[in-house]
This record gives structure tokens, sequence and C-alpha cells, in this order.
């Protein structure tokens, strides 16, 4: 199989002759062999690991995603990814990376929840002392 893993602006790897593939979805872990069946997934934050004909088990750090099987193609769409061999410290780097970014994207959209709220209950009150 080939797998290409693609980041917004880049293409972060592009491996050739890879024999499996085991990923993190949203179901628990998927793996992928060359005979599967054509399939979509969507990725959480975790490790992808996968073997190369004839080399050892290698392992990518993935924030969320999807992952598209077709034919001998698989192609992931992350918005980031880290490679390395030590999968304790690409299990710690998730942890650090992109679950505590995904904490603070939460905040975020949590605030500007807020925000809109407060606005239109400003506007409609506008709307109201008009009328």
């Amino acid at each position: 199989m080939t797998l290409k893993v693609l980041l917004p602006f880049e293409v972060f790897a592009d491996e050739k002759g890879v024999s499996s593939i085991v990923v993190e979805t949203t179901q628990g872990s998927f793996g992928l062999l060359p005979q599967r069946l054509d399939c979509v997934a969507a990725l959480v934050p975790g490790i992808l690991s996968f073997e190369v004909d004839g080399q050892d088990e290698q392992f990518f750090a993935l924030d969320a995603g999807v992952i598209v099987k077709t034919g001998n193609v698989v192609l992931i769409s992350v918005r980031r990814a880290l490679r390395g061999d030590d999968l304790a410290g690409m299990r710690d780097a998730v942890e650090k990376e992109f679950l505590t970014l995904d904490t603070q994207e939460e905040e975020m959209r949590s605030a500007m929840e807020r925000l809109e709220s407060g606005f239109m209950r400003r506007f409609a009150a506008l709307q109201s002392a008009q009328s």
C-alpha cells in the first residue's frame, strides 16, 4: 500500500510498500491491510503505527483528522503530525501537543459562544427598544 499523510500546507509523509497500518478512530483502534475494502473513518488524536516491507514498525503522532482508503492508497489528512521511533515518547507528544491544544480550543470556543450570545441579547434588546 501507499500511505500519504497530508497536513494543511504540505505532504508530511509519502510511504510506499506499507504492509499494515493501525490508527486510532472515534470507534477505537482500526487496522488496515492491503486487501481490506475501501473505507473512511474519523481520527482522534493518537498514534499511527505502520510497517513497511522489511523494516521495523514506525510511528506517527497524529492530531484529529480523517483517513480514506481507496484501493492500495491510504490518505490521511490531519492538522498536525510528528514522526518518531519511541512509542512512549510519541504518546507523551500526543498528550502535550494535541490534547492540551484541544482543551485550549474548547475554552476559546466557549468564550466565543459567550460573546456571541451576549451580542445577540443586546441586539434583541436594542430591536425591542426601537419598536
